[in-house]
């Protein structure tokens, strides 16, 4: 149940290795278990998906592709799940993620007003830029667990209840 679900929401594997910022990977992306779905890929894959959403970086997606393609797990799932952080989620999320920094850092929280400039930027790296750092680190490296370990059980319970219903 667990497969057929996430299969129904997975991208195709061509739109994917035609993607134009993933061909950069070459022959890489024609490794078979990249596209192979099972427990341990996807558990993996939603690991990686998800510690790279939280990471505030441009080009989470090449970022995702690359660590699947290294760790051996389901490109399509890490990909996707990248696009948990879209412009509408980016905004609460990173200012969780701040929050979470400075009570990491125990720093207190600090009042600004995001500005679209190149000044504002240089600025803010050392005002609110360590607690931010910091704040999506940790929550990448919780969120990248609960996935792994959340899938992993959603999984053996699909298998399980997918047994019994044969035996019975």
């Amino acid at each position: 149940m667990a497969k057929k679900t996430i299969q129904r929401f997975l991208p195709d594997p061509n739109t994917i290795r035609h993607h134009k910022m993933l061909k950069i990977f070459g022959r890489l992306l024609q490794d078979a278990n990249l596209w192979h779905l099972n427990r341990r890929s996807a558990r993996g894959a939603f690991a990686v998906g998800l510690f790279f959403a939280f990471i505030p970086v441009p080009f989470q997606m090449v970022l995702a592709a690359a660590a699947a393609i290294i760790l051996r797990v389901n490109m399509p799932i890490s990909v996707a799940l990248v696009w948990i952080t879209n412009p509408l989620t980016m905004p609460p999320i990173f200012y969780g993620s701040y929050l979470v920094g400075t009570l990491v850092l125990n720093q207190p929280e600090q009042h600004f007003a995001f500005e679209a400039s190149w000044p504002w930027f240089i600025e803010s790296l050392t005002t609110i830029g360590p607690a931010f750092l910091v704040g999506s680190l940790v929550c990448a490296s919780i969120a990248s667990v609960i996935g792994y370990f959340g899938i992993d059980l959603i999984w053996r319970r699909s298998v399980r209840r997918a047994w019994t219903s044969r035996n019975n």
